[in-house]
C-alpha cells in the first residue's frame, strides 16, 4: 500500500448552505473555511488548505512533489485542467531503474533516496491556478501556513503510527531530526510539531512567488540535498528554473445522465475512470449495488479491461501520442464492454483494445506506482468548484528532506522496464517527461452545474476508488459519507481481486472465488475526500480510513 493502513475513525458528513472544503486533515479544511469567509473563493481556499497540509500530513504531499488542479468557473462554464507533475531531470536515461544484469530493481532500492526524485511542480502549480483564478492576494493564501508553522500543531495518530512504522525515514538526518526524538523514537501523537524552515520558505514564496523557490538559495539546497543523497539524484539548477506547470485540455464523457471531467494524460485517471463507468453503464443501477458480489464482479471486469488500456496507451503526450479520444470512442467501449461475463471472471488477465485512431505499437507498463498522494475538494458559493490531488508518492517520498519539507519519489511511476516483448512502453523515462499518475480529481455535472467533487489518495486503486464513490452516490443514492466509506474494491489487471478487510470481507471474498476470481483480502487505505450539492443545500465527507473532514457555511 503507498500508505500503511492505521485504521478506521468514525467519520460524519458536514453540512452548510453555500459553501465547503474537505480535506484529509480537519485543520486545512477549517483553514480552507476561512479563506471563503474572507472573501476568497475555491482557488484561493484549495491553495492554503494545501500549504497546510504539508505541514499536518507532511507523508502524503508537500511542495516537494506535484499534482493535478481541475477547476470549474460557474459564471463562464468553463472548466481548466492544470499539471503541475513532477518531471524527469535532463540527466534521466530509460534504464534509470534497472539492475546491471537489466532486471528491474526492487522498489525501495529505487525509492528511498535521490535517484527517485523528480522536478517538483507543486508550487508552480498553485501559482499558476492563482494568477489565472483567484481573488485575494497570494501573500495572504500563504499566512495560515506559515503561523500554523512557526507557532506548532499536534502531531496526529496518524502521522505517529506512520514514523513508527516507516524503516527509512530515520536514515536521513534532516528528517530524523524533525520526526524523531533524539533517542531515535518518533514524535508521540499530541506532541507539538514546529517547523521553522518551512514558514521561512513560506515567506519568502509569498513575498517574492514560486521564482523564490525555483531559483536561488532554495533551488541550491533542493539540488545539494538530491546529490548528496544515499544513493544520489541528479536534479539540476537548470531542471528547477526550467520547469513549468502546463494547462492541458480536461478529459470529459457522460455517464448517464451525467457528465464527468477530470485529468488527461500524464494522468491516467480521468480515461481509465470514464472507462469504468462507461462499460458499466449498459448495466442498470439496480446491478451495481457495489455490497453484493454480483456488482463488484462486474466492477472488477470493467477494471481489468480499463486497466490493460491504461497500462499500453497512457503516458505523457508531450512525448507519447495517446489514443485518448480512441480509447472514450462509445463504439469501442460498447465492445469492450461485451468481454465482460456477467457471471465468471475470465481466469486470466485481460488483453488491451485496438481503439480507433492512430496509435504506435507499444509493450505494457511495469511501474510499480505506490503515490502517497491526498486530495482536496472546494465549492464556494458562487458554484466554483476545485479538485485538487497532489503527491510525493510513497510515504514521506524520497525520505530526502530539505528546509522543513520532504523531496518526492515521483520517479518510480515510469516503467522500470523501458521495453516490453521488443516493443517500447510508452511510460517509459525520458529527460524532461512527466511520470504517469493515477491521481483522479473529478468533478460531475448535472443540469444545474456541479453535482459531485471527488478525488482520493490510493496509488493506481484512487482510480477504482473514485469510481465506487460516484456509482454509490449517483447510482446507489447513498449519502456521501456511506458511499465513501463502502469497502474498497477492484482488479487492476493484476491477476488480484482485492477486498479490503472487514467483516463482509470473508464472505465477499467466497462469492468471487465462486465466480473464478482470484481474490485477496487485506487492508486497502484509501483517502477520498468528496463535496455533493444536494436539493437543500451542499454536503462535504472525508474518508474514514484518515482523518480528514469537511468544513463550510
Amino acid at each position: 500500500m503507498p500508505e500503511a493502513a492505521t485504521g478506521h475513525t468514525r467519520h460524519y458528513p458536514s453540512f452548510a448552505a453555500h459553501e465547503m472544503v474537505v480535506a484529509a486533515e480537519p485543520l486545512a479544511a477549517k483553514v480552507g473555511r476561512d479563506i471563503l469567509r474572507d472573501g476568497g473563493n475555491a482557488v484561493d481556499a484549495a491553495i492554503a488548505s494545501a500549504l497546510v497540509l504539508n505541514l499536518v500530513e507532511p507523508q502524503s504531499s508537500g511542495v516537494g512533489g506535484g499534482g493535478f488542479l481541475v477547476y470549474y468557473a460557474a459564471k463562464s462554464r468553463t472548466l481548466t485542467t492544470i499539471d503541475g507533475r513532477e518531471t524527469a531531470p535532463a540527466a534521466a536515461k530509460p534504464d534509470r531503474f534497472l539492475n546491471p544484469d537489466g532486471t528491474p530493481m526492487q522498489f525501495f532500492t529505487a525509492v528511498v533516496g535521490g535517484r527517485a526524485i523528480g522536478t517538483p511542480g507543486y508550487l508552480r502549480m498553485l501559482e499558476m491556478a492563482h494568477h489565472k483564478f483567484g481573488k485575494l492576494p497570494w501573500a495572504n493564501l500563504f499566512a495560515p501556513a506559515i503561523k500554523l508553522a512557526s507557532d506548532g500543531f499536534a502531531v496526529s495518530d496518524r502521522l505517529h503510527m506512520l514514523l513508527v512504522g516507516d524503516k527509512f525515514l530515520s536514515r536521513y538526518p534532516s528528517a530524523r531530526s524533525y520526526f524523531y526524538h533524539p533517542d531515535g523514537t518518533p514524535l508521540a501523537a499530541g506532541e507539538t510539531l514546529k517547523n521553522p524552515q518551512l514558514a521561512r520558505i513560506f515567506t519568502e514564496v509569498a513575498m517574492r512567488g514560486a521564482d523564490a523557490f525555483y531559483q536561488g538559495m532554495v533551488a541550491q539546497e533542493i539540488v545539494d540535498a538530491v546529490h548528496t543523497a544515499s544513493p544520489p539524484g541528479d536534479v539540476t539548477i537548470a531542471d528547477l528554473a526550467n520547469y513549468r506547470a502546463k494547462e492541458r485540455g480536461p478529459v470529459c464523457g457522460s455517464y448517464r445522465i451525467w457528465r464527468v471531467c477530470g485529468m488527461g494524460p500524464p494522468s491516467s485517471g480521468g480515461v481509465t475512470l470514464l472507462q469504468i463507468l462507461r462499460m458499466l453503464q449498459r448495466f442498470p443501477p439496480s446491478r451495481l449495488d457495489l455490497d453484493a458480489p454480483d456488482a463488484v464482479h462486474l466492477f472488477a471486469e470493467a477494471g481489468k479491461l480499463a486497466f490493460a488500456d491504461r497500462d499500453r496507451y497512457l503516458a505523457d503526450t508531450d512525448f507519447v501520442p495517446a489514443p485518448v479520444s480512441g480509447l472514450l470512442d462509445p463504439a469501442y467501449l460498447a465492445d469492450r464492454a461485451k468481454l465482460i461475463n456477467t457471471t465468471r471472471d475470465s481466469g486470466v488477465r485481460a488483453l488491451p483494445g485496438e481503439p480507433p485512431g492512430p496509435h504506435a505499437e507499444r509493450g505494457d507498463d511495469a511501474s510499480p506506482e505506490l503515490p502517497s498522494t491526498t486530495n482536496l475538494a472546494v465549492l464556494d458559493r458562487d458554484g466554483n468548484a476545485v479538485a485538487m490531488t497532489v503527491s510525493i508518492e510513497n510515504q514521506f517520498g524520497s525520505r530526502v528532506m530539505v528546509d522543513g519539507f520532504l523531496l518526492n519519489n515521483e520517479l518510480t511511476d515510469f516503467s522500470f522496464l523501458p521495453q516490453r516483448d521488443h516493443r517500447p512502453v510508452a511510460n517509459s523515462v525520458e529527460p524532461g517527461k512527466r511520470p504517469r499518475s493515477a491521481m483522479s480529481p473529478t468533478i460531475v455535472f448535472d443540469t444545474g452545474g456541479v453535482k459531485l467533487i471527488v478525488g482520493s489518495a490510493g496509488g493506481p486503486a484512487i482510480i477504482e476508488d473514485v469510481a465506487k464513490t460516484i456509482i454509490a452516490v449517483l447510482d446507489e443514492h447513498l449519502d456521501l459519507q456511506r458511499a465513501i466509506d463502502l469497502p474498497n474494491v477492484g482488479d487492476r489487471n493484476t491477476g488480484t481481486t482485492e477486498i479490503e478487510a472487514g467483516p463482509a470481507a470473508a464472505a465477499l471474498s467466497a462469492a468471487l472465488e465462486a465466480r473464478g476470481h482470484h481474490s485477496v483480502v487485506g487492508p486497502h487505505p484509501s483517502g477520498i475526500t468528496a463535496i455533493e450539492r444536494t436539493a437543500t443545500g451542499v454536503e462535504g465527507a472525508a474518508d474514514s480510513r484518515r482523518d480528514g473532514s469537511g468544513a463550510g457555511d
